[in-house]
């Protein structure tokens, strides 16, 4: 989940869905409420551990605070010095996380289809909308960490693209690079308030409209495809804090572009990625069986 959330246009929810442990992470959230506080000044916090499923929170904290920490400078360097691999390689992860979601629905219905095709349109318009441009106003930060969380733990809605729309990705890639402890905390307190307000309304539809939130969020991975297409032709650029930042582009085919043997290994990739999801849903399924 860390390693996804990192990269702009890749949801650690979707990686979260996959893997099967998805509506356990957001029950585990939702149960962080004003109760749970008051067991916390009482001292019982085995009841507290118990009630928020702690061991599984805390190995999950500890592997995307590791792969953040770990993984940011090297995905950019990544998406700076081979764009086009990398999205490749995304685009078959995304490709196949659509189809695993799907068909978690029961029954297709037209209320269904109806909501898959809005969730679609609203993503690829999300997609498509310009970058603002960077800040390092506190408020405005700590707003940005409440909205990108959310889209975190949604799957098919990227929290870093959404950091780069807000004109946020930059400052806390460079804040995570740079330990600047107190935009950290301004970010991840905001994140704490979006997390924990957003996990208890997706509880709530989970457990009264399944099928329709899978819908939905089929629609949005599908949406999203727009974003991870390897191939881009960039149409409008700007300089942001001093470096050059695409803020305008459109998706175009690969013969576009030219050698046959990059299109073969970028399309390798894209296999390397569905293949990958099957493969992690296997192991998912073996896991829950064990």
């Amino acid at each position: 989940m860390g390693a996804a959330d990192v990269v702009p246009g890749v949801s650690g929810g979707t990686i979260a869905f996959i893997t099967g442990i998805y509506e356990q992470l957001i029950t585990s959230i939702s149960r962080v409420n004003l109760a749970l506080v008051r067991k916390i000044i009482k001292g019982e916090f085995k009841e507290v551990w118990q009630q928020i499923n702690g061991g599984f929170l805390l190995s999950l904290l500890i592997g995307i605070g590791l792969s953040v920490l770990t993984l940011a400078q090297l995905a950019h360097y990544l998406l700076e010095n081979y764009k086009i691999f990398v999205w490749s390689f995304f685009f078959g992860l995304v490709v196949a996380s659509i189809l695993y979601i799907g068909k978690q629905i029961e029954k297709w219905r037209l209320v269904h289809i109806i909501s898959a095709v809005i969730a679609i349109a609203v993503a690829y318009f999300i997609t498509r909308l310009t970058p603002a441009n960077g800040t390092d106003n506190l408020f405005y930060l700590f707003l940005c960490g409440s909205i990108a969380i959310s889209a975190m733990i949604l799957p098919g809605i990227s929290g870093a693209f959404i950091l780069i729309l807000m004109g946020a990705y930059s400052t806390v890639t460079k804040a995570i690079s740079d330990f600047d402890l107190k935009t950290i905390a301004v970010f991840g307190l905001g994140a704490i308030i979006g997390l924990l307000s957003f996990s208890k309304l997706l509880k709530w539809l989970f457990d009264r409209h399944r099928n329709l939130v899978l819908a939905i969020l089929t629609g949005f991975i599908t949406g999203s495809l727009n974003k991870v297409w390897p191939w881009k032709k960039i149409l409008e650029t700007k300089i942001i804090n001093g470096k050059e930042e695409t803020i305008d582009e459109i998706s175009v085919m690969p013969w576009n572009f030219e050698g046959e043997a990059f299109v073969l290994y970028a399309s390798l990739l894209a296999i390397a990625g569905f293949v990958l999801i099957l493969g992690l849903e296997h192991f998912s399924k073996k896991y829950t069986e064990y």
